[in-house]
């Protein structure tokens, strides 16, 4: 809420990053216009920031290309969230899969963009991001914003209810392992009551 009072902020729907796994069509519509309704609900003001859907803005994808052609093989194997999602692949892995860093990173410099608020598990790719634009200004003059990271005081990482020892995705096939702000408030109840926890007894958090 108070981001968008001190700067001119950006909120986008990133429907390009979603195909990146296989997606019904129409359903992904829906949620594209669901994600803005949660969006404007929970206090996003379009009066002073923007709301937009990535794939309406071609600039997105000619950045990512861009970045793409300076990024190794290498450092985009080693991403953490590439290794994970590869491992799940039965069959063969989407080049999307590996080249999703790079779209990410423009999605960030084509606004010049100062902080970028993000969860835990984005912390490598806003790394990359920023190794990135090191690496595009030294070869083409200075040009692109090098980003900061924000992280939150609290949520920045949000573990799966069902086994705390990997991290909440919407995506899990198991609707346990995470709460959507869509399911209704008897449905949340009994995730949360069901979740794993501590049997000591007490409420209390410990990382270990």
């Amino acid at each position: 809420g108070e981001v968008q009072d001190d700067y001119d902020c950006f909120f986008c729907i990133v429907d390009q990053h979603a195909i990146t796994v296989a997606q019904d069509r129409l359903k992904l519509r829906k949620q594209i216009r669901q994600l803005a309704t949660i969006y404007l609900a929970s206090g996003i003001d379009p009066e002073k920031s923007t709301l937009f859907i990535q794939s309406e803005v071609p600039a997105h994808v000619q950045a990512s290309w861009m970045l793409t052609t300076i990024a190794s093989i290498g450092e985009l194997e080693r991403m953490t969230q590439f290794k994970d999602k590869a491992q799940k692949q039965t069959e063969g892995i989407p080049a999307g899969l590996l080249t999703y860093p790079p779209l990410m990173a423009a999605d960030i410099v084509i606004y010049n963009t100062n902080i970028v608020p993000v969860g835990d598990d984005q912390k490598q790719n806003i790394e990359l991001t920023s190794n990135l634009v090191d690496r595009f200004n030294t070869r083409f003059n200075d040009i692109l914003v090098k980003p900061e990271i924000r992280m939150p005081k609290v949520g920045g990482r949000v573990m799966s209810l069902q086994d705390p020892t990997r991290k909440m995705s919407k995506s899990d096939d198991n609707q346990k392992n995470f709460i959507s702000l869509l399911d209704e408030p008897n449905v949340a109840a009994k995730k949360i009551k069901s979740a794993v926890t501590d049997s000591d007894g007490i409420i209390q958090f410990d990382r270990e």
